[in-house]
């Protein structure tokens, strides 16, 4: 079986070239960044995710989270030390306010680490992944005193945290918690109800768990506008900060998962023993808004998990193609030896294919990345907004099409396997399993596809969206100017996408005012557009960049050559659906409610 390696130089191409790790490196806060530091983080954090996460993802999934009689949880073997050696190390804190223990790297960094610990072993980061957008809304939204007294442990990691949304009856429709919170004469409150869904809601790597939960209180009005935010521990904490007695929620159960089998992922029971003793964040009846906040850096994770296990499958095919024996390369003579199949045409088109679609939502993320920590540090105000607006439009798309599009990787992966990527002894089956649950986490994708058309491209008219398709279209002179097949067909296919994109963007603005119900039969052809070119945008950025160190003759010759063959690869073979994927937006969108009330 293959064990993951980071692809590190792919890493630090996108954060240097096409990120601009330099220059976010020099924004107020961020010094520390610098490129051989960060080069030395990458590198320390490829070895962990090697040797250490990489290897218990298969017993992860093989042995999976148990609930004790007891109530408690107990992870798989090993995942328990390697939390423990994780916080040692001090990748919880890497972005954090080093008031509380951080170090307050920038979030291109994280976002590069992140990729390579959900590529390893997505099952066991979906832990602090949650604790950091915790940590992210206390320290927005909560009071000094609360601050000071969660921040520090959640941050070094000694604590974790989780997030406390949905109920069996409400899905995604956060509407309907019924959760209740009822003040107490001391300024608490108590809670009761139940929640479902709750990654890492109970386990056994942290002596307490920080819940973050929605609720309402007893004068609450109806609807979205009526739900607090709560924080309530697992266990009560006294004056001194040690630990008080247990509070009154318990894990009741654990759901049976068709993958990340190692994440326990929780029902919740708040309050059946006289109340959850809980504390109020913020302001009342603004919860889902400070809740936004969590799920906004969550969202964005999710997309990376799609580009780690887009990597992960992608290495793991590209492994066994090399090594596999079977049948006689097309076009070999008669007699000719057997060959790998990665000799095969067929096979090559599909290694080629995950390889560049990786890469496109590699290069993309980082990007958003890089507008997050300019939208927080930047001393310009104006920078401040405009990147605010670009990382605003993208998460959805980062979100959508990126966990899309790791599904096909992970499909195309077992295909590469042939009956073997049926068997589970290999791992293709697993991250198959595995990316499933990421298009629906932190928000299916036609939810991302509803805020795409909604809050990020119909509230202004498009303009944000238009303004991202120039700079998409500014490329097309430099790309002229550059000889070769390769760069004519980049040129003229992203033209053609950039042109189809332009013309959904203006339908959408257009038509969701006046036919919202056809904008939204619409909405996921039209993100995954999106993704579709951003995606072949920033390719087409690489091979540029690609051609110039060639001419300069510096760097990685083959690495540089390979970057200009892939974003070929990508332009002729995927930018081409962007003209499928605009007539379903423009042309289908009415014709789909039409068709529907036939059928249903």
């Amino acid at each position: 079986m293959s064990q993951y390696h980071a692809p590190l130089k792919e890493m630090q191409f996108v954060m240097n070239e096409l990120a601009g790790l330099e220059q976010v490196g020099k924004l107020p806060g961020f010094e520390d960044a610098t490129p051989d530091t960060v080069a030395a983080i990458l590198a320390e954090a490829a070895k962990f995710a090697t040797e250490v996460l990489d290897p218990l993802n298969a017993i992860g999934d093989r042995e999976g989270a148990r609930r004790l009689d007891d109530g408690s949880v107990k992870t798989p073997t090993g995942f328990k030390d390697a939390y423990l050696q994780y916080c040692a190390n001090g990748w919880n804190g890497l972005t954090k306010n080093p008031e509380f223990g951080g170090q307050g790297l920038p979030q291109l960094v994280a976002t590069a680490v992140e990729e390579m610990w959900h590529a390893a072993n997505m099952a066991f980061d979906l832990c602090p992944l949650l604790t950091q957008g915790a940590i992210e809304a206390i320290e927005l939204c909560g009071t000094p005193e609360q601050k000071e007294l969660f921040l520090p442990k959640m941050v070094s990691g000694e604590w974790a945290g989780t997030m406390n949304l949905t109920e069996s009856q409400a899905g995604s429709d956060l509407a309907a918690v019924r959760t209740r919170a009822v003040p107490q004469p001391d300024g608490s409150f108590k809670l009761y109800g139940q929640k479902i869904f709750i990654t890492y809601g109970e386990h056994d790597y942290t002596v307490n768990i920080i819940h973050l939960v929605l609720a309402r209180t007893p004068t609450a009005p109806e609807g979205v506008k009526g739900i607090s935010l709560f924080i309530v521990p697992k266990f009560l904490i006294n004056a001194d900060g040690s630990l008080g007695p247990r509070n009154d929620v318990q894990c009741v159960s654990l759901e049976h998962k068709l993958g990340i089998h190692a994440s326990p992922t929780a029902v919740l029971a708040y309050g059946d023993h006289g109340g959850a003793v809980g504390y109020l964040v913020g302001q009342e009846n603004r919860g889902l808004e400070y809740m936004f906040i969590m799920m906004n850096l969550a969202r964005f994770s999710v997309g990376l998990e799609g580009v780690g296990i887009a990597e992960r499958a992608y290495q793991r095919a590209a492994a066994y193609a090399k090594e596999r024996v079977q049948g006689r390369a097309v076009g070999e003579e008669t007699g000719a030896k057997a060959a790998t199949i990665i000799q095969h045409p067929d096979v090559r088109r599909m290694l080629l294919s995950m390889k560049a679609q990786t890469e496109a939502m590699r290069a993309l993320a980082y990007v958003t990345a890089a507008s997050l920590g300019n939208a927080s540090a930047h001393p310009d105000a104006e920078a401040r907004k405009r990147h605010q607006a670009f990382a605003d439009l993208m998460i959805p798309i980062v979100k959508g099409w990126c966990t899309e599009t790791a599904q096909e990787i992970a499909y195309t992966g077992v295909q590469v396997h042939g009956g073997m990527g049926f068997i589970e002894e290999t791992g293709a089956a697993q991250h198959y399993r595995d990316a499933r649950i990421i298009t629906i986490y932190e928000g299916t994708t036609g939810i991302q596809a509803n805020d795409l058309i909604g809050r990020k491209t119909a509230r202004d008219g498009g303009k944000t969206a238009l303004a991202v398709i120039a700079e998409m279209q500014k490329l097309d002179g430099e790309l002229g100017k550059q000889p070769g097949a390769e760069f004519a067909a980049i040129r003229s296919e992203l033209a053609a996408a950039a042109t189809a994109l332009k013309a959904a963007v203006e339908w959408i603005a257009r038509t969701y005012g006046t036919n919202t119900r056809a904008a939204h039969a619409a909405s996921v052809p039209y993100l995954r557009l999106w993704g579709l070119t951003a995606g072949g945008w920033q390719m087409a950025r690489a091979a540029l960049v690609a051609a110039r160190r060639l001419a300069e003759g510096k760097g990685d010759a083959d690495f540089y050559r390979a970057k200009i063959a892939t974003a070929r690869f990508y332009a002729d073979y995927h930018l081409p659906q962007a003209a499928a994927l605009k007539h379903a937006v423009v042309t289908a969108g009415e014709s789909v409610l039409a068709l529907a009330d036939e059928q249903f």
